[in-house]
């Protein structure tokens, strides 16, 4: 089997695309089972936040489950939509080699909107960790999301590319600093217990903001509430508080739109023209995007985060070429690896075929010899044990080196050919590289 990775970002799809692919908490499980019944997928991961709808994913037939999760996105998007009929410019699709160094990137912060945000790698480890407690991650993904962590935590050691962190939330803070130059007792509205959000609202509230949450299910605004140290208001309450607020901050799960037009209207109305900030940090979004067309509102949605992040790289540039570096070396590492783990099985197994075939004739010498005693029995078991060993030492030595080589798989082959042994799945480099229609650069 190999890895592939099918998926789209904030780096091919705006918004309105990935809002529609985006895939809520609690549908994670069936999500899952129902990608790992697709024909020739045989393991997954999902990894759905603001800014990428990505599936990981072990198969053993490229083409055909390429296909059947194309179909498999495609079939979350209204018939005859745009963004239907866009998916495939959308789409990314990269196998083997091209795809663990893409899944290195991503947990790296290389690929996300703010380079070097440290949000990203908890998520991914969130995915690994639910693919396996769903039974949907197996040697594949055991193989490559640990090393993809470990890659991760060297980028941040031996680079300054987290240096004065920088994360969506805190670009959300900056652009809300566009309308209000000081929030020195400004109220600020947190809609949804999200954790972007509950980054943006500290921070605010740091600078001296008043901070109020209110949440769908009131415990969780309550849990929130007391985290941040300040009040959690019912959601019933949501026009008044809309109307009070200088600045919201929603980041909710929900599928449709919470902010609609035409309830805005009323807000302004109530508000008097005072300008207000709204943040929608959501993917699929709360707000509906004509709310921003209405006098005295500002609304940024994720799409305009990036906008601000891609202006504040600076000096992290540098910082990043030297992670990209780091990721190359990591993915050389890990692929030399993996070839001599691939030929790991075929050894195993031609020791244990060996053993079985040296305990057998061992058995049969004994049975013809009834007057030997146990010491002697021993000494006929230990004999053959010890000649299919010397056996098997060239044997082990060349399969290991082949292991290392460029084409480790064709030795490997060709001993469980000759010695009739079980044929073993792992990962391969794979043919590699990024599909012709590949959006990203």
């Amino acid at each position: 089997m190999e890895l592939l990775v099918i998926g789209l970002s904030h780096r091919t799809a705006p918004v309105e695309v990935r809002e529609r692919l985006a895939v809520v908490p609690t549908d994670t499980e069936s999500y899952l089972r129902a990608v790992t019944a697709l024909p020739g997928v045989k393991e997954a991961a999902l990894i759905s936040t603001c800014n990428r709808v990505e599936i990981y994913a072990a198969f053993s037939d490229g083409p055909g489950a390429l296909a059947a999760l194309r179909e498999h996105l495609g079939g979350r998007l209204p018939t005859g939509s745009p963004a239907q009929i866009d998916l495939d410019r959308h789409l990314y699709r990269r196998i083997g080699r091209e795809a663990v160094h893409h899944l290195f990137r991503v947990a790296a912060s290389l690929d996300s909107l703010v380079v070097g945000e440290p949000q990203i790698l908890g998520q991914l480890k969130e995915s690994f960790e639910t693919a396996r407690r769903h039974g949907t991650a197996g040697q594949v993904l055991g193989f490559a999301f640990p090393h993809a962590f470990r890659v991760a935590r060297r980028v941040r050691r031996e680079t300054g590319i987290a240096r004065q962190p920088t994360s969506v939330s805190s670009v959300a803070v900056e652009l809300a600093r566009q309308v209000w130059e000081g929030f020195e007792g400004r109220q600020v509205l947190l809609i949804g217990a999200g954790k972007m959000g509950d980054l943006a609202a500290r921070s605010l509230r740091a600078s001296g903001a008043n901070v109020i949450v209110t949440n769908r299910t009131a415990a969780r605004a309550d849990e929130l509430a007391a985290r941040l140290g300040c009040k959690a208001e019912p959601f019933t309450d949501l026009p008044a508080l809309l109307t009070a607020a200088d600045i919201v901050i929603t980041s909710t799960g929900s599928r449709q739109p919470l902010l609609l037009r035409s309830q805005m209207e009323k807000v302004q109305r109530a508000r008097r023209g005072r300008p207000l900030v709204i943040i929608d940090i959501a993917v699929p979004r709360d707000v509906e995007p004509q709310v921003g067309e209405l006098e005295g509102i500002f609304l940024w949605d994720i799409d305009a985060l990036q906008k601000v992040a891609a202006e504040n790289l600076g000096d992290r540039r540098v910082e990043a070429d030297r992670a990209e570096v780091m990721v190359e070396e990591e993915l050389t590492r890990f692929v030399a690896s993996h070839r001599g783990r691939g030929v790991g099985p075929t050894i195993s197994a031609l020791r244990a075929r060996f053993a079985a075939y040296a305990r057998a004739e061992a058995d049969k010498a004994i049975q013809a010899m009834p007057t030997l005693d146990e010491r002697q029995q021993r000494a006929v078991h230990l004999m053959a044990e010890s000649l299919a060993n010397k056996l098997l030492h060239a044997p082990s030595v060349a399969l290991r080196k082949a292991g290392a080589g460029d084409d480790p798989d064709a030795l490997a082959a060709a001993v469980q050919q000759l010695f009739d042994l079980p044929g073993t799945d792992g990962l391969s480099e794979g043919p590699g590289g990024a599909d012709k229609k590949d959006a990203e650069s």
